[in-house]
């Protein structure tokens, strides 16, 4: 097991908690843990999770503060949302190793760009790739963990939004002159249910007339997977990993020549508007059940404080109510049989405040390095020992 944390992935110690908030590790109710309330250096943010499956396969950070390796360098908030599937091991990993990469390039670059996310994702993509390698003879069914990725950038006056796969992110601007709020997606998504992503499938593999399958009623990327990018999924990316000893499930037909899915980001750079008040970042969990407009009305008319457990509690309530369940009787149900009725879910809503986007400077009270999870026994967690662990300081 210790292999598995040499030098392809360890685990960040932990770093004091500042005693700027009172729920500085956030707090956990069963499988809901939220942290309700927090300062970074551009605003406020609150943020929740909710456990479905078995082993929560979501992971989620943010970090506030420094963006490069340098004291000179560039300052902002990083907030990252991974949704894994196949098991929680490649969202733990970027978990671990993503904003230590974006902290390297943003050094070489002297400055944040869109060059050095996609950097940072490769790095990312190339390391988990070398830990699936060196697992390949104990742990085949690694190459067939996978993991979405959303990344969110506050930097000066400008946002960058990063994505693979199907999570989301969502601004939320204020329309004055009618009070309203207007809801906008900065993230661009790559699920076959999307008709423009099976396009780009075929015209990707124009000689494989199986590259996606509608099985169920539901579009799969060679009839095993929705999304078709992603970091991980090795056994659709490299054919030497989509062999036996890997389960028969996963392995094609037909070998391939070049990669089923790709782990290159859509990438964009929102320039921040006076009249822009939040932004939400969240698992597919959570628009699965609430849309971009009904989320953003809620942040819009609620409390900040605690308002990323307000909006998972919202969508639960929507999923218990279509199995015609009160939401106090799902929330008895346990993890694994829960995922039957809605989606490990994060959610992480990033406040705005106009004040300190020009020239924000650090302090102890907005620097934030926080991991939000579910904890667990370590004794249920196979084969990451310590992949539920909530790491975290604000």
């Amino acid at each position: 097991m210790k292999k598995l944390f040499g030098s392809c992935c360890c685990l960040p110690s932990k770093q004091p908690s500042s005693s700027s908030n009172s729920d500085s590790f956030g707090r956990q109710d069963g499988l809901l843990w939220c942290k309700d309330f927090g300062l970074h250096v551009n605003g406020e943010f609150s943020m929740a999770v909710v456990q479905a499956n078995s082993l929560l396969e979501d992971r989620c950070q943010i970090e506030s503060g420094s963006l490069s390796l340098l004291d000179s360098g560039p300052v902002g908030t990083f907030v990252g949302v991974y949704d894994g599937h196949g098991g929680p091991q490649a969202a733990q990993y970027v978990n671990t190793h993503l904003f230590n990469h974006i902290k390297r390039f943003t050094t070489e670059k002297q400055s944040m760009c869109v060059d050095v996310i996609k950097k940072a994702i490769q790095a990312t993509e190339d390391g988990f790739l070398c830990l699936v390698s060196e697992q390949w003879p104990s742990e085949p069914q690694l190459a067939a963990v996978g993991t979405c990725c959303l990344v969110g950038i506050v930097c000066g006056e400008k946002i960058y939004v990063s994505n693979l796969g199907d999570t989301r992110a969502v601004l939320g601007r204020l329309v004055k002159s009618t009070g309203e709020i207007l809801a906008m997606q900065l993230s661009d998504e790559h699920n076959a249910s999307i008709t423009s992503i099976r396009h780009e499938m075929q015209l990707l593999h124009p000689h494989d007339s199986q590259i996606v399958m509608l099985r169920q009623n539901v579009w799969r990327i060679k009839g095993l997977i929705q999304v078709s990018r992603t970091i991980g999924d090795i056994y659709l990316k490299k054919p030497e990993f989509n062999r036996e000893p890997l389960p028969a499930k996963f392995l094609l037909k037909e070998t391939f020549k070049q990669p089923i899915l790709r782990a290159e980001p859509s990438i964009s750079v929102v320039t921040i508007h006076p009249d822009d008040q939040f932004i939400i970042f969240a698992s597919d969990g959570l628009w699965e059940q609430l849309s971009n407009q009904d989320a953003v009305n809620m942040v819009q008319n609620g409390p900040r404080k605690g308002i990323a457990c307000k909006l998972v509690k919202a969508a639960l309530t929507k999923a218990a109510k279509q199995r015609e369940m009160r939401y106090s009787d799902l929330m008895k149900i346990d993890k694994g049989v829960r995922r039957h009725f809605h989606d490990d879910i994060t959610v992480i809503v990033l406040f705005l405040n106009h004040n300190l986007l020009n020239g924000a400077k650090l302090s102890k009270g907005s620097m934030v390095s926080l991991k939000g999870s579910i904890t667990v026994p370590t004794s249920t967690l196979a084969p990451f020992p310590v992949a539920m662990e909530l790491n975290g300081s604000s």
